[in-house]
């Protein structure tokens, strides 16, 4: 099993509305893709920024390129990430999970 990692930060007052947005659009893409196992989407306020951090979890490499695209370390945007995201962090992180 592979665990993908990405960070993505927005302004505290858009904490709620980025929290819906995942569960409404980002959520559902994941979970509908073959080989996806399951998610962890975790949240918290720090120096005056919302930091948001996904890890997913997949059964292999290959069932993450079906999701991410050939390049797979590429992180995935959707089109509202522009309304709310401060940044856009190029990469995200693959861990092998063994326990």
């Amino acid at each position: 099993m592979i665990a993908r990692i990405w960070h993505g930060k927005t302004k505290v007052e858009d904490y709620e509305a980025y929290t819906e947005f995942t569960k409404k659009t980002a959520i559902p893409d994941y979970s509908k893709t073959t080989g996806f196992i399951k998610l962890s989407f975790l949240r918290n306020i720090k120096n005056n920024e919302a930091h948001f951090t996904l890890i997913t979890y997949w059964e292999n490499l290959e069932v993450i390129k079906n999701f991410a695209g050939e390049d797979f370390e590429k992180a995935k945007y959707y089109p509202e990430d522009d309304d709310f995201l401060l940044e856009f962090e190029e990469k995200v992180e693959h861990f092998e999970v063994f326990a």
